[in-house]
This record gives structure tokens, C-alpha cells and sequence, in this order.
């Protein structure tokens, strides 16, 4: 009777052990939340909604992303708050967004450095990587860049000279420092405000000019209250997702592995669906009533000259990193050279 209550006791702690490693996997399940202000139904929540399923069945449900969009957790100020508390471990953000933590961010989007796509092409496939380490050495993983097109000067009257932009109070995104100066050295008065409170600007006369890709504006619906686009390239614009790395490095190596393959294709995905979206934006723009100015090329070279003087200062100044300023404007030099080369 004692062997057989003592031979059941052992069943029933071996069964509670195989029990115990058969749950663990989905007790271990980490849920990973991003928020985003892409509005919900668009093909990019779609896309990121799709990744997180693959991303699901691959871990056999270890991770799980979740994702609030359209802005519902607030402007980026609030979501990387809410990162920094645990509420939130992740965003979809424009490079100014992480400057607090990471400035050289905003390295690719320095007004009026870039002329072309052909440009940005070449010095991304040279320095994307080393800004997707400095962000994960700031404690931000990423997964790749997508392409937002070039920013263009939206406004209700034309501008065409440095002399039009006298005293027009622009919109500056939040913690965007580089811009700010950079507009005030135009002689531009500028409104900072988050992205979510541009409409709100525009229909209140708070700004008289926003700058956007032709994509942002349309989805945005900005340009339902301006009235012209000024066709040169002002900035270039990228977005991408990052996760909280001490939240990321709560998962295995080989989870880790698979978000980092599966997001990284959607990102690629994003970067050449987003080039052939802005063309197809510019377009809507264009039928929808907007009139497209350009400056004469003497204009935009003192827009140059002014800028290109502030952006030098901004980087002398510590604000973003000089070394990789000057090898970026070494690798569009190289561009240049040999595109007048092949000419």
C-alpha cells in the first residue's frame, strides 16, 4: 500500500513536471506594444499587422506584436514617455522623434543637403546601417528605413524667393532643433507643434506654411487647406519602427532573429512602395487643385548658401554629429562626381 501511494506521489510529480515544460513556452509570451499616428485601414497597418501574424506562428506564440494606431496613445512626445515607463515598448516615428535619445537621426533629413533620389540612394546604402547601430548602441532597436519622399514647401501664397518667406510662420515639428534654426536663418517665424496638431494650425491660421512630402499631406489631409506647392526638394523625409531594446532582449536569440528578418522585409517594403506612392501623391495633388511653383535656380542657391551655413553651425555645435556630417556630404560629393562623369 506504502509502494503504491509512493509510486503514485512520483506519477503525479512527474506529470506536474512535463505539464510545467509543456506551458512554459506561452507563459514566457511577451506581448509588444507599438504605437503609431498611421491612421487604421492603411495598407502600412495592414503590412505591420501582417508581419506580427507571421512573426506569431514562427515563434509558435512566444511574441506577439500589438499595435495602436491613428494616434491613439498621443503625439511622439507621450509615446516615447510611455516607453520610457513600460506602458508603451515600441513606435513608428519620423527621425526627429528619437533626437532626445539618439540625434544623429536626423542626419539624413538636414535641410536642403540632398537635390535628388539618386543622392539619398547612394549615401543610405552607405550609412543606413550605421545609424541602425548607433540607435540600438542608444538602446532602440530598428528594423530598416522607409522612404517618405522629399519634403515640399505647402502654403496659401507662393514662395519663390527668399524675400517671400519674410516673417511666415512655419510648423517645426517637436524637438525638430535643426529645422527650427533653419528656418529662422530663412527669416521665417517658426511654430513648433507635433504632427497631430498641424490641421488644427492650418485651419486657425496659427501656421501659414507646412512642409511635407506630397504622401504625408494627402493622408494628412493638409492640403485641403493650402493652396500652393513649392517644387523643390527642402528635406528628406524616412520613417521607420523601434522597440526598446532592454524589451527586445527579454527574447530568445532565435526570436529575435525571426522579428528582426520579418520586419526587416517589411520595411523593404515599405522603402519601394513609399517611392512609388509620392510620385503617385505629387500627382493627387496636382489634380486636386494645387498650384506647383518652383523658385529660379538662383533662389535656391542662397536657400543653400543660408542653410548649408546653419547646418554646419547645428553640427559644430554638438547638435548632430559633425564626423558623420561631413562623411555624408562626402559621399554626395562622390555622387556628384561621378554622375559628371557619366554626363
Amino acid at each position: 500500500m506504502i509502494i503504491s501511494r509512493t509510486r503514485s506521489g512520483i506519477l503525479s510529480m512527474v506529470s506536474a513536471i512535463v505539464l510545467a515544460l509543456l506551458v512554459a513556452p506561452s507563459a514566457q509570451a511577451l506581448d509588444i506594444k507599438i504605437a503609431t499616428i498611421a491612421p487604421e485601414g492603411t495598407a502600412w497597418m495592414k503590412q505591420m499587422r501582417d508581419g506580427s501574424k507571421e512573426i506569431k506562428e514562427r515563434t509558435e506564440g512566444r511574441v506577439n506584436f500589438k499595435f495602436f494606431g491613428g494616434g491613439v496613445m498621443g503625439n511622439d512626445k507621450k509615446v516615447m514617455r510611455k516607453i520610457r515607463i513600460g506602458q508603451l515598448h515600441g513606435g513608428m516615428f519620423t527621425p526627429t522623434s528619437v533626437a532626445d535619445v539618439y540625434p544623429n537621426m536626423q542626419l539624413f533629413g538636414m535641410p536642403l543637403v540632398f537635390r535628388s533620389m539618386g543622392e539619398v540612394e547612394y549615401v543610405r546604402e552607405r550609412m543606413d546601417s550605421v545609424l541602425m547601430a548607433g540607435l540600438e548602441e542608444a538602446g532602440l532597436v530598428s528594423f530598416g528605413f522607409s522612404d517618405g519622399g522629399f519634403a515640399r514647401v505647402l502654403s496659401n501664397t507662393p514662395i519663390t524667393s527668399v524675400e517671400s518667406l519674410k516673417g511666415r510662420k512655419v510648423w517645426v515639428p517637436e524637438g525638430d532643433l535643426i529645422t527650427y534654426n533653419t528656418m529662422s536663418a530663412l527669416g521665417l517665424s517658426p511654430v513648433t507643434l507635433s504632427v497631430t496638431d498641424v490641421m488644427t494650425g492650418l485651419q486657425t491660421g496659427l501656421v501659414d506654411i507646412v512642409a511635407s512630402s506630397p504622401v504625408g499631406a494627402v493622408v494628412m489631409q493638409w492640403h485641403t487647406k493650402v493652396k500652393y506647392m513649392t517644387d523643390f526638394p527642402l528635406a528628406y523625409l524616412m520613417g521607420y519602427m523601434v522597440v526598446d531594446k532592454k524589451y527586445f532582449d527579454k527574447l530568445s536569440d532565435a526570436d529575435q532573429q525571426v522579428v528582426r528578418e520579418v520586419f526587416g522585409k517589411v520595411y523593404a517594403e515599405f522603402d519601394r512602395q513609399n517611392k512609388l506612392d509620392d510620385s503617385a501623391a505629387f500627382k493627387a495633388l496636382v489634380d486636386s487643385g494645387i498650384e506647383i511653383v518652383r523658385p529660379d535656380e538662383q533662389q535656391i542657391e542662397n536657400w543653400r548658401a543660408l542653410v548649408g551655413a546653419s547646418n554646419l553651425e547645428m553640427a559644430d555645435r554638438g547638435v548632430i554629429s559633425r564626423e558623420l556630417l561631413d562623411k555624408m556630404l562626402g559621399y554626395i560629393d562622390e555622387y556628384r562626381q561621378s554622375q559628371a562623369g557619366a554626363n
